[in-house]
């Protein structure tokens, strides 16, 4: 029901959005565009009756676009890379509020006005180890490893239809989605728990329906929000059990190089994890745009 709402809203939020969007004027060649943004977060306590805990984190963001177009084919690059730490006093290890690495490649041949044929390629894992914590008899903290790089990584390859009315505004269709999970097959566990990979193998091959969007604009003066949403359905295994990422990324400007940021990603993945996973982060950032 979840999952039925959430693909609801964001329908509604498009389909209202489509008449409000300008058309941005076309440009030939190159064009490229990033940002770095550091999040901090600090909280300290002494003599604090109510409670507390001293804590440090901090978190780098990097967003980089680079695209190319000419007449009638379009050629679309993103990377988005962001890693986050946070140390608590009374804590044994530092632990990660964030640890992603994506590239998003989408090329477009224009098909009639705003549609495009597609082919779309999609990579994710993460830059570090990653740890299940615990408690151990004695009650002490303790921890066992569980991700690593590229472990899990997933890569997606898939023809399709997109539809951009402009470079913050666009739809892709791909009903014939390959999706190649990849696992260090160390982690492995009976019964598809790792990643849906099988114990001992180190690969999970799909084939689904894939749907993805993209949608920027501005709240009001100085307040950007981002979405960035997909879909993903594998026909070979429970295509009722659709994948869901969702994030948006709110931008509150304070000065050229100072902004209020909040990060919000929910994933639903079955292979992963057996319900919704949630993710936020919210600091006062020093950002440079490029």
């Amino acid at each position: 029901m979840k999952k039925i709402i959430l693909l609801a809203v964001f329908v509604v939020v498009y389909t209202v959005t489509f008449s409000q969007e300008k058309k941005n004027a076309p440009r030939e060649g190159w064009v490229k565009k990033g940002n770095i943004s550091f999040l901090f977060n600090q909280s300290a306590f002494s003599n604090w009756v109510a409670g507390g805990e001293n804590n440090i984190a901090g978190n780098l963001n990097l967003n980089y676009d680079f695209n190319y177009s000419k007449g009638t084919f379009t050629w679309n690059n993103r990377i988005l890379a962001s890693y986050g730490l946070t140390k608590s006093k009374n804590t044994s290890f530092e632990k990660k509020t964030d640890d992603r690495f994506e590239y998003n490649l989408l090329m477009g041949l224009k098909a009639n006005k705003n549609w495009y044929y597609s082919l779309l390629f999609n990579f994710k894992t993460q830059f570090s180890k990653g740890y299940k914590y615990f408690k151990t008899p004695e009650g002490v903290e303790d921890r066992v490893e569980y991700t690593n790089f590229f472990s899990p990584a997933y890569f997606k390859l898939g023809p399709g239809m997109l539809w951009e009315k402009s470079t913050n505004l666009k739809i892709n269709i791909a009903p014939a989605t390959t999706k190649l999970i990849v696992v260090n097959k160390k982690y492995t566990e009976p019964d598809n728990k790792y990643f849906g990979v099988d114990e001992g193998k180190n690969t999970r091959l799909e084939l689904g329906f894939n749907a993805s969007g993209y949608y920027k604009f501005n709240l009001m003066e100085n307040v950007t929000v981002e979405n960035i949403i997909s879909f993903y359905s594998n026909y070979l295994e429970d295509p009722q059990n659709i994948d869901i990422d969702y994030t948006m990324n709110i931008a509150m400007k304070i000065n050229k190089y100072l902004s209020a940021n909040l990060i919000v990603q929910t994933i639903y993945d079955d292979n992963a994890f057996e319900g919704f996973q949630i993710r936020e982060i919210f600091g006062i950032g020093i950002n440079y745009g490029f």
